[in-house]
């Protein structure tokens, strides 16, 4: 059994041990999006983690001065995705590859991380980032960190594609990133 931070909730009418991921792979906008497709996927919350600034702001961390990364919180039942899936749809939907940079969002708040919340996340973490470098052929420049406090964003940043699915930056960026997910994972996909 996972020694990882767990949360017992009812799902489905049985209780069940729950899990946290908190993962930064550029905008939370897309992040988001992309964990709430999927099955076993019990909450996302997009936030700020990893600054030495309390309570942060998001215009504070686009200024680039709170050292805090876009991440999303994700909380999801290890009995229907693993650990280790989570990863590999996070990285076939983000650029690792790139430091502090996602497509045209450049800055150290988009950097590529994964702030592990126990020995055994960051054990499968490096297994993961191993196999996503040898598949690419060049180095993951995901940052693999130790929990740290996460500072859930802004009311208006919660659910953002599905809010606003016709503005410029969903269709051009999250819409494709979507796409993608259908393409490759259908079978983690949840029932509409």
């Amino acid at each position: 059994m996972s020694s990882s931070k767990t949360t017992d909730a009812t799902h489905a009418g049985a209780t069940a041990s729950l899990e946290e991921a908190v993962l930064g792979g550029g905008c939370f906008w897309c992040t988001e999006s992309v964990f709430q497709s999927l099955r076993g996927v019990v909450e996302v919350k997009p936030g700020y983690t990893g600054g030495h600034v309390d309570n942060p702001t998001y215009e504070q961390v686009c200024d680039k001065t709170t050292g805090h990364i876009e991440v999303v919180k994700v909380v999801f039942d290890p009995a229907q995705i693993s650990f280790a899936t989570l990863l590999r749809v996070f990285f076939a939907t983000h650029d690792p590859t790139t430091p502090d940079q996602q497509g045209a969002d450049i800055g150290p708040q988009y950097a590529s991380a994964i702030f592990y919340q126990s020995d055994a996340q960051k054990e499968t973490a490096a297994q993961v980032i191993e196999e996503v470098q040898t598949l690419l052929g060049q180095p993951v420049v995901t940052h693999l960190l130790p929990a740290a406090r996460f500072w859930e964003a802004e009311v208006y940043h919660h659910s953002y594609y599905a809010r606003n699915p016709y503005q410029g930056y969903c269709q051009f960026v999250i819409a494709p990133k979507l796409a993608k997910l259908r393409q490759y994972y259908a079978d983690l996909l949840a029932a509409p």
